[in-house]
Order: C-alpha cells, then sequence, then structure tokens
C-alpha cells in the first residue's frame, strides 16, 4: 500500500517563530528523524543527572548520602527553570554577541520552531530543551563539592546565580556562531569547557570556600566509599546517558552521531581499564570504585572531540584520560583543598586533557560525515594552530569559572555573617551529626534512624568506629581510599548497638 510522504521543505523566515501554526504546517522543516534522535537524546542526558547523584552519593559517607542525590536532583529543577526564564536567550539568542547573549528569548519568548541557532536541522524549541539538561548536569557536576559540610539553601541560590554568570557566558562563547571562542576556532563538540572545565573548577573554588571537613590531614577522613554498589549504578546511568550527550551532539541522525557514540563508548571503556591497572599496581587490588571512575574520565576526556575525532584514537584518550585523571587526585594535597569527591581531578583535569586531545587528533573528514561540518582539523590534518586555540579556550573557561565561583560563593559566606540562613557550611557538630538529618531530616537508609553505628564494647570502652562511616586504613594509596572491612564475627570483642539516642548519650541495649 502506499504511504504519503510529506517532503522537507527550507525554511522560509516567515517569522521568529517559524510560522503560525493555524494557518501553515511547522513541521515539514525537519526530518522527523533528527527531532526524533534529538528528543530522545534529551531523556537520556536528563538520566544522567541522577546517575551524577547516586555517583557521589556512593563516594561519600552514609549520614551525608542521601544529600548528594538530593542536590543533583534539585539542580534539575532549579537550572531548568533559570534556563527557561533567561538562561537560553543569555545563551543562544540569536542576537548574540561575542561573549553572551542579550534577553531576546527571555521566558522562551519567540522560541517554537524557527531552525536554531546551533543547526538548521532542528528548531529552536528541541534545542532549548536539549541544552537545559546540558545546563542542569554542568551544575549537577559542581555542587557535589558541598559533599559533607555544605548547607543546601545557599547551595540552591549558587545553583542559579552559578549558572546565570558562568555558565552561560562559557557557553555562549563556545557554541553560539556569535560567541569568540566559536569563532576563533576552537573545537568543542559536546561540552569540554562548558560542562566539565567549568564544573571542575567551581567545585575546586566551592572545596577553598567551604573550608576542610573536620578531621582532614588525619586517617579520620580515610574512609571507604560507603556505598559501591551506589557508584556502579551512578556509573551504568552516566554511561548510558553520554550517548544522548556525545552523539545527541551531532543535532541530526546521522553518520556523525554514529562516530560520536563509537568513540564515546571506546574512551570509557579504556579509561576504565586503564585506571583499574593503575590502582592494581599500587595495591594488588581489582578495585571497583577504580574502574568507575577511569569509565567516567574517559567519557569526560572524549566529550569535546567525540565529533571530531577518528575511532582509533578513543584508545588514546582513555588512556591518557585513566593515568591523568587518576594521578590528578593527588593535586588537592598539594593545593591543599578538600575536593571531597575528586571533581576537579576527574572533570576540571578530564576536560583539558580532552580539550588537549582534540587539538591533536581532530580530522576534517570525520567533521564532514554530517555532509555540512567543516573545519581545518588539528594535528591529524597538519593544522598547528588548533593545540592554541583549544589550550585558550580551556584556560580561558577554567580562569573565568573558579574566579567568578570565588566571587559568588565568598558574597554568600559574607552575607551569611549577617544572614543566618545564608551560612553556607554546618557548624562542627551538624557535621558530625551527617548533612541528611540536619539539612533534610530523611535517610539514605532506614537503619541509619535507629542503629547509628556499631562498635566493639569492652567494659563499657568503645573502641571501633563502624565500617564505611569512619573506618580507616592508613596504608591505602588508591586514588578513592579504601579501607579494611571490619568482620564483627571475627572480632574478639562483643559487639554494641549504639541508637542515635546514645550517640547523644543515651544508653540502649546490647547485641551479641
Amino acid at each position: 500500500m502506499a504511504t504519503s510522504y510529506v517532503p522537507l521543505q527550507a525554511y522560509n523566515g516567515t517569522t521568529a517563530t517559524g510560522g503560525d501554526s493555524l494557518t501553515e504546517d511547522l513541521n515539514v522543516f525537519y526530518q522527523s528523524g533528527d527531532i526524533a534522535w534529538i528528543l530522545t537524546s534529551t531523556a537520556l542526558v536528563l538520566l544522567m543527572i541522577p546517575g551524577v547523584g547516586f555517583f557521589y552519593s556512593g563516594l561519600a559517607r552514609r549520614k551525608s548520602a542521601l544529600s548528594l542525590i538530593w542536590l543533583s536532583c534539585m539542580a534539575t529543577a532549579v537550572v531548568s527553570f533559570q534556563w527557561f526564564f533567561w538562561g537560553y536567550s543569555l545563551t543562544f539568542s540569536h542576537s548574540a554577541n561575542f561573549f553572551i547573549g542579550d534577553l531576546a528569548n527571555i521566558g522562551y519568548r519567540n522560541v517554537l520552531a524557527a531552525p536554531s541557532v546551533a543547526s538548521p536541522k532542528i528548531p529552536d524549541l528541541l534545542y532549548a530543551v536539549y541544552q537545559g539538561m546540558f545546563a542542569a548536569i554542568t551544575v549537577a557536576l559542581a555542587v557535589g563539592a558541598a559533599a559533607e559540610r555544605g548547607r543546601m539553601l545557599p547551595c540552591v541560590i549558587f545553583m542559579f546565580v552559578w549558572s546565570t554568570v558562568v555558565y552561560d557566558p562559557i557557553a555562549c562563547w563556545n557554541w553560539n556562531p556569535a560567541g569568540w571562542g566559536y569563532k576563533l576556532g576552537g573545537l568543542d563538540f559536546a561540552g569540554g569547557t562548558p560542562v566539565h572545565i567549568s564544573s571542575g573548577a567551581a567545585a575546586l573554588a566551592y572545596s577553598y570556600v567551604l573550608g576542610k571537613r573536620s578531621g582532614h590531614g588525619t586517617q579520620a577522613l580515610n574512609f571507604r566509599p560507603h556505598n559501591v554498589t551506589h557508584i556502579v549504578i551512578g556509573t551504568v546511568f552516566l554511561w548510558v546517558g553520554w550517548f544522548g550527550f556525545n552523539a545527541g551532539s551531532a543535532l541530526s541522525a546521522n553518520m556523525r552521531a554514529v562516530m560520536a557514540a563509537v568513540v564515546t563508548n571506546l574512551a570509557a571503556c579504556v579509561g576504565g581499564i586503564t585506571w583499574c591497572l593503575v590502582d592494581y599496581r599500587l595495591e594488588g587490588k581489582w578495585s571497583t570504585v577504580g574502574f568507575c571512575s577511569g569509565v567516567v574520565a574517559g567519557l569526560v576526556a572524549i566529550t569535546p572531540g567525540s565529533g571530531y575525532v577518528p575511532a582509533w584514537s578513543a584508545v588514546v584518550f582513555g588512556v591518557v584520560a585513566g593515568i591523568g585523571c587518576n594521578f590528578a587526585t593527588q593535586i588537592k594535597y598539594w593545593i591543599s583543598a578538600d575536593d571531597a569527591l575528586d571533581i576537579f581531578a576527574v572533570h576540571g583535569i578530564g576536560g583539558l586533557i580532552g580539550n588537549i586531545c582534540t587539538g591533536f587528533f581532530a580530522a576534517d573528514y570525520i567533521a564532514h560525515l554530517d555532509g555540512t561540518t567543516v573545519i581545518a582539523g588539528g594535528w591529524l590534518n597538519r593544522h598547528w594552530i588548533q593545540m592554541g586555540y583549544q589550550l585558550a579556550d580551556s584556560m580561558a573557561g577554567m580562569t573565568w569559572s573558579f574566579l567568578l565561583s570565588m566571587l559568588i560563593l565568598t558574597t554568600l559566606s559574607f552575607l551569611g555573617r549577617f544572614i543566618p540562613a545564608l551560612r553556607i557550611r554546618v557548624s562542627v557538630e551538624e557535621e558530625a551529626q551527617g548533612i541528611d538529618d540536619v539539612e533534610i531530616g530523611e535517610f539514605a537508609y532506614d537503619y541509619v534512624e535507629l542503629i547509628r553505628d556499631v562498635k566493639p564494647h569492652v567494659d563499657g570502652l568503645m573502641g571501633y568506629e563502624p565500617e564505611g562511616e569512619n573506618d580507616v586504613d592508613a596504608h591505602s594509596q588508591r586514588s578513592h581510599s579504601q579501607a579494611t572491612m571490619f568482620h564483627p564475627e571475627k572480632s574478639m570483642y562483643p559487639l554494641r548497638v549504639l541508637s542515635r539516642e546514645q550517640d547523644h548519650g543515651g544508653m540502649v541495649g546490647m547485641a551479641q
């Protein structure tokens, strides 16, 4: 049976909204396959955000596990509103200048069926919702730096302000055709600078302004990640979602998107293997946390080059990211910053590695797989100046994000002296109690409410802190420190079960 087919029509440029939907079919300007793929990619990027929450939550101690999931989910809500209100207009308005857009599209005004500023293959409205997910996950990555001692309300305020004055300008100068980075010739396919370098630099600034956690510099903070299963679940969400993140950035269902998917998966695999091998060299253990960290490092590094580099180069991206980000976890000790979740090491340094590798391996024939994009390429094409463009873009993004983040946070910290609600950090007592209890009043696990600690008890003296909470290992050399597990059945001491009330001085029964 014959089926009707509506031929693609070139956009006629009638109105800012793309036309009058009551009198004409606005769908004829676009291929349904392109729209379907970008809608799917939008959902995949959204899936990454709870993935960030689970990943961060698993790395932290159980008494602050829920707060990190809460922050990731709240970032989606806050930034989605900011993006609708003025974020999209400040980043992708058609009348933007070299640094930032204007308010022509505030509140999604006139954002409908006209071709997007980034590609004529998808409409403005679709591009807006897709890029809104990028803005949200960038903030979710950055605010993980509040782990275990940051308060929620100031962090939410930081989300909105940071998105406006940091993310929007960086994304504009990289991805809006009017932006200076775009015009300079910097190659950043899916967010090496706007997403990863900016969030890593912001996390470093957040760590500095918040200050170090109690016990920093002692074995008290060399604790085991409290839930490795959460870390694996978060990694899986990120790995799956990253296909929409990178392959979706082709903004069309074409061969360039296919290549982006290929290199994304390959870099993730090689990054995971490499990090795992580096950790094995140190301790002779096949670390699950190390593998997951390497997967994320590989994904971060391939992000800026995913639509520009050939498949074989993804192996190099993965190896360099796995080694580079692993050793970068030591930077926080050199610069005396308590980056609790190694956000700067994985995202800041990983994004920088990705931008540099893109300068090496970008190839003109890969970019042209979409049938339209023309680039001079990187060093594979003997375009030597490309490395200069990559470094200029990277350093500008890192500097802007770090300095503006410091300004926002120090302002909040100053205001917190006069307005208690704006204090960015909890007290020492509240930190010991846990962010989940103090700030949220709910817990990731039911048993935490009734049984906080399990400690050996001899004649009324407690001598052991529980695994996953304060358990330490002075000999661990891995990037994400792991402690020796306490086995109750092997202990010569009876165990005492302490409740929340006993933590505060009460006395509840015994358990053998």
